[in-house]
């Protein structure tokens, strides 16, 4: 960490309330940092500010990733810097801090990633809190960034896991699993205060616990281990929707497809397979057995009819070539995967993927993008139609004219958008029943019924 500068001069004792402007960059992980952030900056009487000037300082939660992101990042400083010009910067580009600084070495203070500590004290000496408990009232759940009907709940910190092409682990650690106790108790705390949909979220959800050996902890009247299966079974009983992102496609995985089948979690699985090829898989060097995953995939769908599978892919690896990148277009016509993402490879500094081939022409990399979505809009459309004329549970996320809401196959920010006709008013957070009377590529148009 760099320490803030020593000339911040002393508050008065009754000035208002100092105020913090908060940009927070990256995946939903770092969303959830920013909110611990945030919950205790509030409660210790800090407020937020809406835009950077006239605040009395801004933090900036980074994401360093990709170089692209870095240079989000980057970018995301220097504006603060130039609307302000009192910044403290936290985040994965915190793990390599002369970046920022060769950059902006006016910066107040810069720590890692999950250092909520550090963090706080940066503030505490550049901006001393003026704390009052008559006014300053936190809510039990914390202070959430999303929408109030849905919320990130984050298991774990840090990852086991060597991908090639990944420099997580060197940013965030190595994988801290939470108590599960601790992980109910907010979930609970969630739920109780509006929350209708909790998505589950971690570096690798899949090896949730295995740093603890699983330990149980006691939760009301139950004892319960620190087991992913174990830890949704109980999430399932709290009557909000349960999503599960990130999960590595460990053989355990399968114990969670009776869970979706009964209705105590969401049949949605978010398995992030990032390729097909046996051999890119190899040089990626990707957790857990690939070679059955087909037949895997048809038995969870023999289990659970109505899962949702969602994943994401890399083309263009280092020396990935046509006859592995044909592999993959084959695999997905046979996987016909719900929802996909595909990204090109980034080369990061540090990862060890760069050293693995011929690096493959960005031209031929953005072809290799352009066909595999393509392939993959054909295979969403397909099965988006077969869900014309049905009734689905949809959570809606805005109104006016027409509400937008999700499916329970639609997932926040990164899935596609049910549309809503509606004869009487619906309200945010609502979850209507749904009659699809139209499909396109990626969403769903349908009327609201049975009121």
């Amino acid at each position: 960490m760099i320490a803030p500068r020593p000339d911040t001069p002393p508050r008065a004792p009754d000035a208002e309330a100092p105020k913090v402007s908060f940009v927070s960059l990256g995946c939903p992980k770092a969303l959830v940092d920013s909110e611990r952030i945030i919950t205790r900056l509030r409660a210790e009487g800090y407020e937020l500010a809406r835009r950077h000037q006239g605040a009395d300082l801004v933090i900036v939660n980074t994401c360093g990733f990709l170089d692209s992101a870095q240079q989000e990042s980057l970018a995301a400083i220097g504006d603060a810097l130039a609307e302000n010009g009192r910044v403290i910067v936290t985040g994965c580009m915190g793990a390599e801090p002369e970046k920022i600084t060769a950059r902006f070495p006016q910066v107040l203070a810069i720590t890692g990633p999950q250092q909520y500590e550090s963090v706080l004290d940066a503030v505490h000496r550049a901006l001393p809190p003026r704390h009052d408990p008559f006014l300053d009232l936190v809510p039990p759940q914390g202070i959430k960034l999303t929408p109030r009907h849905y919320a990130y709940l984050k298991i774990s910190e840090g990852c086991n896991n060597r991908c090639t092409f990944c420099i997580i682990p060197s940013l965030r650690g190595r994988l801290v699993s939470r108590p599960v106790a601790d992980v109910l108790r907010e979930a609970e705390q969630l739920v109780a205060a509006g929350v209708r949909e909790l998505l589950v979220i971690s570096q690798d959800t899949s090896a949730y616990g295995v740093d603890i050996k699983h330990a149980a902890s006691r939760y009301g009247d139950e004892t319960v281990a620190a087991r992913l299966t174990d830890l949704a079974r109980e999430l399932g009983k709290m009557g909000a929707w349960v999503r599960l992102h990130y999960v590595y496609p460990y053989p355990h995985v399968d114990d969670l497809i009776p869970l979706m089948a009964q209705g105590l979690v969401l049949p949605y699985l978010d398995v992030p397979f990032q390729h097909a090829s046996p051999e890119v898989l190899r040089r990626m060097r990707r957790p857990a057995a690939q070679e059955k995953t087909l037949a895997r995939i048809r038995r969870w769908r023999e289990i659970c009819p109505d899962i949702t599978i969602r994943s994401t892919f890399i083309v263009g690896f280092p020396g990935e070539t046509d006859a592995e990148f044909d592999f993959l277009l084959d695999w997905l016509d046979q996987a016909a995967l719900d929802r996909v993402g595909c990204f090109t490879y980034e080369p990061v500094a540090g990862a060890a993927a760069n050293a693995l081939g011929a690096p493959v022409p960005d031209a031929l990399k953005e072809e290799r993008r352009r066909r595999f979505m393509q392939r993959q809009q054909a295979i969403s459309t397909r099965l988006l139609k077969r869900k014309v004329g049905t009734r689905q549970k949809v959570i809606i996320d805005a109104v006016g004219r027409a509400a937008r809401g999700r499916s329970q196959a639609d997932a926040p920010e990164i899935d596609g958008t049910v549309h809503v006709a509606s004869r009487r008013p619906l309200r945010i957070g609502e979850i209507a029943t749904v009659k699809i009377e139209r499909a396109d590529a990626y969403d769903l148009h349908g009327t609201a019924v049975g009121f």
